[in-house]
């Protein structure tokens, strides 16, 4: 893998620590609750996933940024990219740097999916989550028909 970035990613929806897809991320990682700011949150219905737009510069998502160790996070980045539709025709998210802060007041330079089709944002069954947390959504749980 040449130049893979920092081995950190911001995950802001199941692939959240104790979501459906938490597995994918796959291990040698540590995880701490973060803010990525500058961004929008959207739940897709009948998608059963979020999107992240980029938003206002007052708006804020909450989530994890998984700092790995570099043998897993080469291990892990494949898996992560097929996950979000990287190499998907067209894309279902891009992957790109973006700075957030821990909780701890750090501040870092993560990858993070935004997603990479806007007008299904403007479509029915897209929705802004307020909070900014995707953990608020209440039928999060339900995956659509692609399995993500």
């Amino acid at each position: 893998m040449t130049d893979p970035g920092p081995p950190r990613v911001f995950v802001y929806g199941t692939l959240l620590p104790g979501e459906r897809n938490a597995h994918v991320a796959a291990r040698g990682f540590t995880a701490r609750p973060a803010t990525l700011r500058g961004f929008t949150l959207h739940h897709l219905h009948p998608e059963g996933y979020p999107a992240l737009s980029p938003g206002p510069a007052d708006a804020a998502v909450r989530g994890a940024v998984l700092t790995y160790d570099p043998p897993a996070w080469e291990a892990a980045l494949p898996g992560l990219d097929d996950l979000e539709g990287l190499h998907d025709s067209p894309p279902l998210y891009t992957r790109q740097l973006a700075s957030l802060q821990v909780d701890e007041g750090e501040d870092l330079t993560a990858w993070v999916y935004v997603y990479a089709r806007a007008d299904r944002l403007r479509a029915p069954g897209a929705s802004v989550v307020p909070s900014g947390d995707w953990r608020d959504v209440q039928d999060r749980d339900q995956r659509g028909a692609d399995g993500r």
